[in-house]
């Protein structure tokens, strides 16, 4: 009876809790929630970004906040890692847009980071997809609202030098006043005002940069950090030049786009444009400089075409948000044939050829053409200079050395002045940011 009564009564509970339990193996399993893998951001006057890569892409929301500036980005599912914890110790006191970050869970399932700012920005956010090193990125940029235009300040100060130089009381001949009603009266001398000066000016563009390194040597030598220090070097000895100025398209460690350093030549109405690069290839032994131009018809080699595929990936790798304009994009880059500013750009790469010769081994012993997007400007004679190859163990020492950098610098600049010497750029009226 007891045994009977002990049976029922467990059937029974058996029968109350076997709901629940059909309940709790019908529940799905807790989804795994996302960790940022790495965390990277890049700081400049013209824009910061921030930069989350992930194993699979982040689900975001980001909003603003006043008084004072702060920016929100929620990030769904998403642990706080160590890598995202890392991030507030990778903002600078040097940052001209961020002052600092803070982390944390705001609620379950939501990490939020509020950036601290130092000015009112406009941020834009996308997503990138993966390629070759890295995984699925997000990528938040914040521009100032009241944008630092290294441009605008590069052609301020380049009009203050030439009406310094120009004067406002000298002359080259003096030149009679007109007649006065009484004939009594000695004619007044005024004098012409003298002509401002005709300034050449070379855009230097500095390869890669920010979320795009390069190429990488067996040392650990960015490609970036090389065409930066060379590029500088090579700034420094144009501007010593009384008739000749130069503009850096990026002084900085940060990505810029490939149209926008096309486009960044054309406002400041570059006479020449010039690219520094350092090669990398598959094989420790590939050696020397080589020098390439834009083709419209295919590219003179193989070698030639999978290097330019190579540099016209650096959009891809480094982010570009293909759908917010660029804000240094003034106008799409004209259609237009380019075959006389081809020809001047072959010139210039056999007057630089010839030079970075007495340095440095050339790999071919002609200027090379192929697609190259960032020498697609269709009225500035245009190059691209690989000045070696960073993949092959002693040509990295060279380009890690300053004096070695210094003379790849002086190289460019003596076959800049070889060509400018047989071929000087037309005169201009003024400078124009919108060409």
């Amino acid at each position: 009876m007891l045994r009977a009564l002990g049976n029922a009564l467990t059937f029974r509970l058996w029968q109350a809790a076997r709901p629940l339990a059909l309940v709790l193996l019908a529940l799905p399993a807790a989804a795994e929630n996302l960790e940022v893998a790495a965390a990277r951001i890049w700081p400049s006057e013209e824009y910061t970004r921030v930069t989350l890569e992930s194993p699979s892409p982040l689900q975001y929301r980001i909003f603003g906040l006043k008084d004072p500036e702060r920016l929100v980005l929620d990030l769904e599912e998403v642990e706080v890692s160590a890598a995202l914890r890392d991030l507030i110790e990778k903002v600078g006191a040097n940052d001209p847009h961020v002052a600092g970050v803070r982390i944390g869970r705001f609620k379950p399932g939501v990490v939020r980071l509020v950036f601290d700012l130092k000015k009112e920005i406009r941020p834009q956010a996308f997503r990138l997809a993966p390629i070759g090193d890295y995984g699925h990125r997000l990528v938040l940029d914040l521009y100032p609202t009241e944008a630092h235009d290294p441009l605008l300040a590069f052609l301020d100060s380049l009009d203050a030098e030439r009406a310094a130089l120009a004067g406002t009381s000298g002359a080259s001949e003096p030149e009679e006043a007109a007649p006065r009603a009484r004939a009594s009266e000695r004619p007044a001398r005024t004098f012409k005002k003298k002509p401002a000066p005709r300034f050449i000016i070379i855009a230097i563009d500095p390869g890669h940069g920010g979320e795009d390194p390069g190429a990488l040597g067996r040392s650990g030598t960015y490609e970036k950090d090389v065409t930066l220090a060379i590029a500088r070097k090579l700034k420094r000895r144009i501007d010593q030049e009384p008739n000749m100025r130069s503009v850096l398209v990026r002084d900085g460690d940060y990505f810029i786009p490939l149209r926008t350093r096309v486009e960044k030549a054309r406002r400041v109405r570059a006479d020449l444009f010039v690219s520094i690069h350092a090669d990398a290839f598959v094989r420790p032994h590939a050696r020397g400089s080589s020098v390439f131009a834009l083709s419209e018809r295919g590219a003179t080699s193989e070698a030639a075409r999978w290097l330019a595929k190579t540099e016209n990936d650096a959009d891809l790798i480094g982010g570009v948000n293909l759908d917010v304009p660029d804000p240094y994009l003034k106008q799409t880059l004209l259609d237009l044939s380019q075959t006389a500013s081809i020809n001047d750009s072959l010139k210039l790469g056999r007057a630089v050829l010839d030079e970075l010769g007495n340095v440095n081994t050339l790999h071919k012993p002609q200027v090379e053409q192929a697609g190259f997007a960032v020498l697609k400007a269709p009225d500035i004679p245009s190059i691209l200079i690989e000045t070696a190859f960073i993949s092959n163990p002693q040509e990295e020492r060279k380009l890690r050395n300053r004096a070695y950098q210094e003379k790849f610098a002086e190289a460019i600049f003596g076959g800049i002045k070889r060509y400018l010497a047989k071929n000087p750029p037309l005169a201009r009226d003024k400078l124009v940011l919108n060409p």
